[in-house]
């Protein structure tokens, strides 16, 4: 727990997120759902409690007004801003849903362990000369196509093949992967595509992946993706 409190309060130092994370008060929260916001990754939940109505974040579930729920595993984050929502919340309780997997708990100290390469990430491989050729099939997209035509894509499935130029295991139960095959620019920031999945690889691969192209996901913390390709499988 300290060291997740001392991973946000770094992140938030260096980004300049005016957020604190505190200790829970209790390691469940239970609530009457009040109102609820999508988004791809997470559902955002306004919660009736004993002690007075909160916000929630967890895990994409699907819920509905007048559910009572129990949040798992809870941490408190102070003067969170979502990017998505664009909201500010005073205060929201991170955590899991009671009877789903545990991979949004701490979602805020885990994102940012990733993204400050705290703990766990293995780190990054040059990339300056990555050039590789483009996957084979109907559903065969550059990184370029997957970035620039994401709206076109989005919810689709499609095979990629690139050079992992970043590796983040272990990150909500998931491994986090840069991929660039030479196309799109670093200007226009066409030119690298994240992916997640359950699949081991090593900084340097050149892999193949067949994923489906998630668009504008957040993922708390002030961690937004325009694009993502989610639960790709690999193939060397």
């Amino acid at each position: 727990m300290k060291f997740l409190m001392a991973v946000f309060a770094m992140i938030c130092i260096s980004t300049g997120w005016a957020a604190e994370p505190t200790s829970p008060l209790t390691s469940t929260v239970i609530g009457e759902v009040l109102e609820i916001q999508d988004v791809d990754s997470y559902t955002y939940l306004r919660l009736k409690t004993k002690d007075g109505e909160t916000w929630a974040a967890v895990s994409r579930a699907l819920v509905k007004k007048g559910d009572k729920v129990t949040i798992e595993n809870t941490m408190v984050m102070n003067n969170f801003q979502s990017k998505t929502l664009q909201k500010k919340f005073d205060r929201i309780v991170f955590g899991n849903l009671a009877g789903q997997d545990a991979r949004a708990a701490y979602a805020g100290g885990d994102m940012a362990n990733q993204h400050a390469g705290v703990a766990r990430a293995v780190g990054t491989t040059e990339a300056a000369d990555v050039r590789v050729a483009k996957a084979k099939g109907a559903e065969a997209r550059t990184v370029a196509e997957i970035v620039g035509k994401r709206a076109e894509l989005k919810d689709k499935p499609i095979l990629v093949r690139g050079k992992i130029v970043k590796y983040t295991p272990g990150v909500l139960g998931r491994n986090w992967i840069h991929l660039r095959d030479g196309t799109g620019s670093a200007a226009a920031e066409t030119n690298d595509v994240l992916v997640t999945t359950r699949d081991e690889a090593k900084l340097g691969d050149v892999v193949t992946v067949k994923g489906t192209v998630r668009t504008d996901m957040d993922l708390g913390s002030g961690y937004f993706y325009k694009v993502v390709v989610e639960a790709g499988s690999l193939q060397k």
